[in-house]
């Protein structure tokens, strides 16, 4: 296990300490009674069974039925505290993966969105639940300790017993725990590569159709999960097998015990009760001496999972910390000699208040644009906010300057309203709405603004989902918006709508905002003020959408 990973579970005890030290003791309280009852029936046994006393038996019945009454209280108000602190530690695991994975400076992460999706929701969870093994541990080792005594009272060869093979069987057990850890950590990954492959193709299941890929498309993920399944099969077999050896082994030890208890019975070194006192205890001893057997298994799973989680909320952040805020106008953007991926020494410049499409020849272009404005990666040249390199900005302040709205957006669970005024901020949003002829999708609902939508927006069409998108982009109102192909799915006449909507809410007279689409839509560039086309990673020309429209390239790139 990686030193982060440790890092993990000891924080993980630590900031839950008083929760953990309270559920640990009630859990001890509970194990301790429930290994003395064995002791108190034997007790029962030899002073009142056996000589006949009435008042002893009802005395002693009545001790039996307060230790019950304490057992059972302890087990209820312990498992509360620590179930408690068990969904509260996994909450702000959770919290903090997601922290770390939306962090506006970027995380360096490997891991696709079916991984990272596992880290947040199984790993937390599985790191969390160290807070039920500490508890279990404590309570095994107390009511081992407690039937130890006992045995050691009654007789001395059957406690040493019990407190020499105890820990033999649990060192035998202990050599298999890292190849437990190996496995999990293996299925683990496996099933997230799974997962994220998964969500890959249902989100470009209908490009794929279009293209006819969708067999081959089934066949990678056939391949996938088969490699999941055989990591999941190979961590299962190492698991029963190593649950199958710890039960035979504590079972054999417990059953030990009582033979040789037999025995002294027989030869008349114990009494009637204390037999049944051992024989109780070690029929009792199964479950503690079973529990401890298996836990280095479990501590194994949350060890392979408090890794996973440490991979991601220390992965380093892609850009520098911020600190600057823009002196000059926000709504101006400026990339001179950019070269990112398929850009070739990009030089653009948008000025305040200006709405400026872009026609990209390679889609490539286009796209490695709007990533690198959306996360300006390692590059060469210079972007510029309001005059200021990027990467100096305040990154708190610089989502808010440039916003970039991608191709792919994405919807969540709860309202049309939750979803587009997400900062639950309706000042504006009926102009917002409008603009981007989303309110037809709201006039279309029953529930309206308050009409449920569900994960990923699939219960609504592509072009009311980029319609919802768009909404949501506008009414943040940032001096920069940069938009990648928002009307793919939408009819010419609802496109043709959504740009005039687009320029007069944000280009009206006295306005500074700066917009750029990419885009091919002959709609959307004929509302610009000015189009600029980019090829092999450069620009090869600009002017009006009017004034290009003379250009035979142009209008094989733009006219439909």
């Amino acid at each position: 296990m990686s030193r982060s990973g440790r890092r993990i579970l000891r924080r993980t005890i630590t900031r839950n300490g008083r929760s953990l030290l309270a559920g640990t003791s009630l859990i001890g309280v509970h194990q301790a009674c429930e290994a003395a009852i064995p002791i108190l029936i034997g007790v029962i046994v030899d002073t009142a069974v056996a000589p006949g006393d009435a008042t002893a038996l009802v005395l002693w019945t009545g001790a039996l039925g307060l230790l019950f009454a304490v057992l059972t209280s302890a087990w209820r108000f312990g498992a509360r505290r620590l179930m408690g602190a068990i969904a509260a530690e996994a909450h702000r695991l959770r919290v903090e993966v997601a922290a770390r994975i939306l962090h506006p400076r970027g995380v360096q992460t490997d891991m696709r969105a079916g991984d990272l999706l596992t880290v947040s929701t199984s790993d937390a969870d599985n790191t969390a639940y160290l807070l039920d093994y500490v508890p279990r541990i404590v309570g095994a080792l107390v009511a081992t300790g407690v039937s130890a005594t006992t045995l050691l009272l009654i007789s001395v060869p059957l406690g040493i017993a019990v407190l020499v093979a105890t820990p033999l069987v649990l060192l035998v057990l202990h050599v298999g725990a890292p190849r437990i850890t190996k496995q999990v950590a293996e299925q683990q990954a496996q099933a997230g590569r799974a997962t994220s492959l998964a969500a890959d193709l249902v989100t470009g299941l209908r490009p794929l159709r279009g293209v006819g890929a969708q067999e081959a498309a089934a066949e990678r993920y056939r391949g996938v999960s088969r490699q999941s399944l055989a990591a999941t099969l190979r961590a299962t077999r190492t698991q029963s097998g190593y649950l199958a050896a710890s039960t035979i082994l504590s079972t054999l030890l417990a059953c030990g015990i009582a033979i040789l208890a037999g025995w002294f019975a027989l030869t008349g070194r114990i009494s009637v009760g204390q037999f049944i006192t051992v024989i109780g205890s070690a029929q009792f001893l199964i479950e503690p001496f079973g529990l401890l057997a298996i836990v280095p298994g479990w501590i194994a799973e949350a060890r392979a999972s408090a890794d996973r989680v440490a991979q991601v909320t220390d992965a380093g952040l892609v850009l520098p910390a911020g600190v600057t805020t823009p002196d000059g106008p926000g709504g101006e953007l400026r990339l001179s000699g950019v070269r990112h991926g398929s850009l070739a020494g990009l030089d653009l410049h948008v000025r305040p208040g200006e709405f400026v499409g872009i026609v990209a020849r390679r889609p490539a272009d286009a796209e490695t644009l709007v990533k690198l404005l959306g996360l300006p990666a390692d590059h060469e040249g210079t972007i510029l906010v309001g005059g200021v390199p990027v990467a100096e900005i305040d990154r708190s302040k610089a989502r808010r300057l440039l916003l970039v709205e991608p191709h792919h957006t994405d919807l969540f669970t709860g309202t049309i309203a939750a979803n587009v005024a997400v900062h639950d901020d309706r000042g504006g949003l009926p102009e917002a709405l409008s603009a981007a002829a989303a309110d037809e999708v709201v006039n279309t609902r029953p529930a309206g603004l308050d009409e449920l939508v569900a994960e990923r927006g699939a219960t609504l069409s592509g072009g009311q989902r980029q319609r919802l998108a768009l909404a949501r982009a506008l009414l943040a109102r940032p001096p920069i918006l940069v938009l990648h192909d928002p009307t793919t799915a939408v009819d010419a006449v609802t496109e043709h709508t959504i740009a005039q909507g687009i320029r007069a809410l944000r280009h009206g007279p006295g306005s500074d905002f700066a917009t750029v689409v990419l885009t091919s839509s002959p709609a959307l560039l004929a509302a610009t003020d000015r189009v600029v086309v980019l090829d092999d990673g450069v620009v090869t020309a600009e002017g009006t959408h009017a004034d290009l429209g003379d250009i035979d390239a142009y209008r094989q790139l733009v006219l439909r």
